[in-house]
């Protein structure tokens, strides 16, 4: 019902729907651009029309008080951002102990505009052994979904170009605000072998 509910919904706002799912039952989901508000919404309608039922990653503190269980209950994975170690393997873990799951992870970390991508769901599937869909929102076809998947080589630059080649004509509502689909200036420095080891 509740599928069929937000897919009329999107059709009246006169949105697509791309349902290039991963055939895989655990895979880690990137979504982009992140350049506004109106991102989590559409996102969301986006993936109850697609039959989803993902996980997210929030502050611990969210979870405190009467509203914590509802936020497991819709999925989300709280997270000590204090502790800066593990959190990887932590996540990677819960993989494992799971028959199905869908991790969604902004691709950005903000709406506001980055000079690169934050990496932690690469190595979150490199670690875990699941692959990276790539969802996104394009506000400039009005199109939504997941349009490829990625299955991670441990070579995090040669997988960015792939990433960067699927994204290359997406835009956000607020294209002032995307950023370019860049790694981190440590990986500009570190040797392909330095950038593998980091990977595993």
């Amino acid at each position: 019902m509740l599928k069929k509910i937000s897919q009329n919904i999107l059709s009246v706002l006169g949105w697509q729907l791309d349902a290039r799912l991963p055939t895989e039952k655990k895979y880690v989901m990137l979504g982009a651009f992140h350049t506004s508000n109106w991102d989590f919404p559409i996102g969301i309608l986006g993936m109850w029309a697609l039959g989803l039922k993902a996980s997210w990653v929030g502050k611990h503190t969210l979870f405190r008080g009467p509203l914590g269980p509802l936020f497991k209950l819709m999925g989300g994975i709280p997270v000590d951002r204090t502790i800066h170690t593990g959190f990887i393997q932590r996540i990677a873990e819960l993989y494992e102990t799971r028959e199905q799951m869908t991790l969604t992870i902004a691709a950005e970390g903000t709406r506001s505009r980055t000079e690169h991508w934050k990496t932690g769901f690469y190595f979150i599937a490199l670690e875990a052994k699941v692959p990276v869909a790539l969802a996104y929102i394009d506000y400039s076809t009005k199109t939504l979904g997941v349009g490829a998947t990625l299955h991670p080589s441990g070579d995090i630059r040669k997988d960015f170009e792939i990433i960067r080649d699927f994204y290359k004509d997406k835009q956000g509502l607020r294209p002032e605000n995307q950023g370019p689909i860049s790694l981190p200036p440590k990986y500009e420095t570190e040797s392909d072998q330095d950038a593998t080891r980091t990977a595993v």
